[in-house]
């Protein structure tokens, strides 16, 4: 990254001794405060700040390079080779979520960013892939905004570039979004978080298409956990200006996939815990394990969405498709 989007090229007292102002930038994301970097790269505190904007805005430029849209033609390997999922699902892209990151705000403008919980924060969108990469993320949000409205900005302006998916694909969202175009939501009103499902027995169509839904769709939970875990400012936002605020996400998402391009890495976010511990994260998508599964085999196209039928009624064919599959 240093050589290839020249990061390491801006210096001061002479030449460089190191690359210091990528990895100051990388240790104030992952929680340094501004005063132990300048103890650790003794420089001063306002050097510190200065090339923390040039960085993170070069990383920022990245995101068209290292957030890309998904593959949109072949279905994942999470969905193909799971008979919870396949060939249900075999037209969805990823997932779609809102989640909040910490926002340093005061005075009067504070009221627009307190979310649900009363604190001060960013509502930022994203989607991401089964291979738990973020695909698209618009941030700038206050916390006050919801998230149906911040991705009807994201899909309805034309300078956000929303990856849309062709026809017969769609992403996964929760039943805070509406179910219609290229969005795939869950039923409201039926229980469909994993627990109270198998609290619940499962036994009626909506609450499977739910469950599996939700299981499917947890790939945005993990991202998201492993993201914040990785990035303690998420959580604890430093006091820069608001524009800058807003860039720190997307930088942390460039960071975050360009991580996750490595095995190794991906191996130890597993081992070391850091996706998510919700149930669907640790489920066997084996015949065996699945007690609703069946082998369904190759023959599965027409569990793409026809291009004549709405998401509503896609639903609803798909669930009646889950419900024969588990009771044949």
């Amino acid at each position: 990254m240093t050589e290839r989007f020249g990061l390491g090229e801006h210096h001061v007292d002479g030449p460089p001794k190191d690359p210091y102002d990528l990895s100051a930038c990388v240790a104030i994301v992952r929680g340094m405060a501004n005063r132990d970097a300048q103890e650790t790269w003794q420089r001063s505190g306002s050097t510190i700040s200065k090339y923390f904007g040039i960085v993170l805005e070069a990383i920022f430029n990245m995101s068209g390079e290292y957030i890309r849209p998904p593959d949109m033609t072949n279905v994942h390997h999470t969905i193909r080779y799971s008979n919870r999922f396949f060939p249900y699902f075999q037209g969805c892209v990823g997932a779609i979520d809102g989640t909040h990151v910490s926002a340093c705000v005061g005075g009067a403008r504070a009221d627009k960013f307190r979310g649900r919980k009363g604190d001060t924060t960013w509502n930022v969108m994203a989607a991401c892939d089964f291979d738990l990469k973020f695909t698209y993320m618009l941030s700038g949000w206050e916390g006050s905004a919801h998230d149906a409205r911040v991705l009807e900005h994201a899909i309805s302006e034309p300078q956000n570039s929303f990856p849309f998916p062709p026809p017969g694909k769609y992403y996964l969202v929760d039943s805070g979004y509406a179910n219609r175009g290229c969005f795939l939501a869950p039923y409201r009103g039926t229980n469909y978080h994993l627990r109270d499902r198998r609290r619940l027995g499962g036994d009626r169509k909506k609450e499977q298409f739910n469950y599996r839904h939700a299981s499917l769709r947890n790939a945005i939970e993990r991202t998201f956990g492993i993201w914040k875990r990785r990035f303690p400012i998420l959580r604890s936002m430093h006091q820069f200006p608001l524009d800058k605020q807003a860039m720190i996400p997307v930088a942390c998402a460039v960071l975050h996939n360009f991580i996750r391009m490595d095995p190794a890495s991906v191996a130890q976010d597993h081992v070391s815990g850091d996706e998510d511990d919700d149930d669907a994260s640790s489920e066997d998508d084996s015949v065996d394990a699945d007690p609703d599964g069946v082998d369904v085999g190759d023959s599965s196209s027409h569990l793409n969405i026809p291009q004549d039928m709405d998401m509503g009624a896609f639903r609803d064919y798909l669930t009646n498709c889950i419900h024969e599959g588990s009771s044949g």
